[in-house]
């Protein structure tokens, strides 16, 4: 597991979340610990190593 911090895009408040990184390329949808908003990740890892990560808003 990866632990990987970043800012929520409704609160702007830093968090964190830990990720498989047995799986290469990951996409899903989580809602943040403190606002409770849906966020999508989506996350890349190469040979154990956070290649690429993002964590968008859902437009409701």
């Amino acid at each position: 597991m990866y632990e990987h911090f970043f800012t929520c895009p409704y609160c702007w408040e830093q968090i964190s979340m830990l990720i498989d990184t047995s799986v290469r390329r990951q996409s899903y949808i989580e809602d943040c610990e403190v606002c409770c908003n849906p966020i999508q990740i989506s996350a890349e890892f190469e040979s154990g190593n956070l290649m690429e990560f993002d964590a968008d808003s859902i437009e409701q």
